[in-house]
């Protein structure tokens, strides 16, 4: 086994993760979407601005589902407010589009410079009937209240223009998206300060999350069953446990404290709509450390410490740096998808981060079978009949369960 690697490998993580610590001292909301002079970027005709991505569950009147808009300011460039005069009332139009997923193809129209045109041109007017200067919008075939379009103007030569508080609520189950939009050249260099705020029925959990709160239930339910039958059994046979069952011990210790630390982040989610940043940090790193240590002890057991040799040996620092590089990549993904996000991060963001963790856990499995391999030839040739079958029973189990990961990797892609 070539180690070299890994020491790159920390060395990156190591900064990597500092930088991302850094993240944690910054406010992080969830369903309440903050922006703070966030910037307008072109997109085909348009400066647009995403203002977050969410599933939200329909209330029937309304009243328990909906996207409150807070504080909303535009602010344009000094440049563009000069170009008209104190009286003029309408000197910019910006406009807050929502709408579902199944209905994303009712905002733009035909191509333009090789991506969809979402503003209305001179010669789209003439085609299609809508309006020159603001967003293409067709009704929806459900609803045709649908996709909502809101517009907020700026008057005279002010800098800034502020958008009234207003609720739009949610009255069909969906997947929404909320975009700011601004047709008109003349605002280039647009920014927007203020905030949104997302609500579900049964509180501020996003939609994709919702169902987790329960499942955390019902995992630490489990954790607690398993601890009380392997508590029992550790008591029973006190004089004569291993000290990987020590380890084991500490593993569904750490799985039990994870699942409640989940449940209680998804808890305080739900009620307030903000995102403990402590507790979400407490729980990746409880998770991170619970995922190391089974990694370590199935290689450990695969190399048949306290079985077949008494310890590691030289080995021994090698297999503790692997684990301290799989610890960091595995804190670094999960602190940046989990700790203070509001929507999903990008897919190349995360490619980059899943990257190093499905090669460690790729190198895990080669050293795994290969260490498994040879703990049985040496079992073989000792002829220990009952240590052998029950090596068999575990390399077969692990066959199985590497088939079973793969085949929910392949499901997820």
């Amino acid at each position: 086994m070539d180690f070299s690697f890994l020491h790159k490998t920390t060395s990156i993580l190591i900064v990597a993760l500092i930088s991302f610590l850094f993240l944690l001292f910054q406010s992080s909301n969830a369903s309440i979407h903050t922006y703070d002079n966030n910037p307008f970027r072109d997109v085909g005709n348009s400066a647009l601005l995403p203002g977050g991505s969410e599933g939200l569950a329909a209330s029937l009147d309304g009243s328990r589902s909906f996207i409150r808009f807070e504080n909303v300011t535009f602010w344009r460039t000094k440049a563009a407010a000069d170009e008209h005069s104190e009286m003029e009332h309408s000197t910019g139009l910006v406009q807050v589009v929502i709408f579902e997923a199944a209905d994303r193809n009712n905002i733009g129209g035909s191509a333009y410079g090789g991506q969809r045109s979402i503003c209305c041109t001179p010669d789209l007017a003439k085609l299609e009937g809508c309006k020159q200067g603001e967003v293409i919008r067709m009704p929806s075939a459900t609803d045709i209240n649908w996709p909502i379009v809101l517009n907020v103007q700026f008057s005279g030569n002010y800098l800034s223009t502020k958008m009234d508080n207003v609720d739009v609520p949610i009255t069909k189950t969906g997947m929404y998206n909320l975009f700011f939009i601004a047709c008109d050249p003349k605002l280039k260099g647009l920014v927007m300060s203020g905030k949104t705020i997302w609500k579900n029925p049964n509180g501020y959990l996003p939609g994709r999350m919702a169902p987790l709160m329960n499942f955390y239930v019902y995992m630490s339910l489990a954790y607690v069953v398993l601890s009380v039958i392997w508590f029992i059994q550790y008591v029973r046979y006190w004089k004569d446990i291993l000290q990987l069952q020590h380890c084991i011990t500490a593993v569904i210790t750490l799985g039990l404290f994870e699942m409640i630390l989940w449940f209680s982040e998804y808890a305080n989610f739900n009620n307030t709509g903000i995102r403990p940043v402590v507790i979400t940090t407490w729980v990746v790193t409880v998770g991170a450390v619970r995922k190391s240590l089974t990694r370590l002890l199935i290689l450990c057991v695969s190399m048949g410490y306290g079985v077949v040799r008494p310890t590691l040996g030289g080995l021994t620092s090698k297999v503790l740096l692997l684990g301290a590089t799989y610890f960091l990549a595995s804190e670094l993904l999960d602190i940046t998808e989990f700790v203070g996000t509001i929507s999903d991060i990008s897919g190349r963001a995360r490619l980059f981060l899943v990257l190093p963790v499905a090669f460690l856990d790729a190198f895990l499995i080669l050293w795994i079978f290969t260490s498994l391999s040879k703990t049985l030839e040496q079992l073989q040739a000792k002829r220990s009949s009952i240590k052998l079958d029950i090596y068999r029973k575990f390399s077969n189990a692990l066959a199985v369960t590497v088939i079973a990961s793969v085949i929910w990797i392949a499901y997820e892609v």
